[in-house]
C-alpha cells in the first residue's frame, strides 16, 4: 500500500508538473512566457503572446496530462484519486523543473474534473465559458466555475466533494493576486 501511494504521487506529480506553456513557447518560438503578463507558464499567459494555437496545445497538454495521471492512478489503485489529483496541481504549480514556478492549475483541475465525474466536468465548463465570454476575464471564469463545482457537487454529488473542495482551495490560493486585482479592478481582459 505504501508503495503503491509512492507511486501514484512519484507519477501524478512527474506528470502534472510537465511545463506545457514553456515547452509550446519555445516550439513556436515565442518568448520566454515567464517574463509577460503574471509570469506563470499556463495558458493564459501563452494566450498573452497572442498565438492562439500554443495556447490551445498549451490546455490540451495540461488537461490531458491530468487526464492520463488520473487513470494511470486508477490502474494502480483507485483508492487514491485524491492523492493523485492533489499530486498533479501541486506538480503543475511547482514543477521542479522550473524552479517550482509554473502556472496557476485550471487546466489540470478541469482535467481531474472530467475523469472524476463527467457531468460535473460539464457544468463547471459551462460556468467557465459563460463567465468568460461576458466578462473576458479568465482568473474570474477559473475562480467562479470552481466554487461552482463545490456547490453542485454539494448539491448534486455525494461523492468526491472533500476531493473538489480540496483543489478548488488549491486555485484560490494560486489565484490570490488575481483576487486582490479582481477587487481593486485592476485584472486585466482577454481581448
Amino acid at each position: 500500500m505504501i508503495a503503491e501511494i509512492i507511486l501514484v504521487i512519484f507519477v501524478s506529480y512527474t506528470l502534472g508538473s510537465i511545463p506545457s506553456g514553456i515547452i509550446f513557447a519555445k516550439i513556436f518560438r515565442l518568448k520566454d512566457i515567464r517574463t509577460i503578463g503574471s509570469g506563470n507558464t499556463g495558458t493564459t499567459n501563452v494566450l498573452r503572446t497572442g498565438n492562439y494555437t500554443a495556447a490551445a496545445l498549451t490546455l490540451g497538454l495540461d488537461f490531458g496530462k491530468a487526464c492520463l495521471a488520473i487513470y494511470l492512478c486508477q490502474l494502480i489503485n483507485d483508492q487514491f484519486i485524491l492523492i493523485s489529483s492533489l499530486a498533479i496541481l501541486i506538480g503543475h504549480i511547482f514543477p521542479i523543473w522550473l524552479k517550482f514556478r509554473g502556472g496557476k492549475g485550471f487546466a489540470c483541475y478541469l482535467g481531474i474534473m472530467l475523469m472524476i465525474n463527467l457531468y460535473l466536468f460539464i457544468f463547471v465548463s459551462l460556468i467557465w465559458l459563460i463567465v468568460f465570454f461576458s466578462k473576458r476575464v479568465s482568473s474570474l471564469s477559473a475562480l467562479l466555475s470552481c466554487l461552482s463545482g463545490v456547490l453542485i457537487s454539494i448539491i448534486y454529488f455525494n461523492s468526491n466533494i472533500a476531493l473538489v473542495v480540496l483543489l478548488t482551495i488549491l486555485i484560490f490560493v494560486t489565484h490570490l493576486e488575481n483576487i486582490k486585482r479582481l477587487i481593486n479592478g485592476t485584472e486585466t481582459k482577454i481581448k
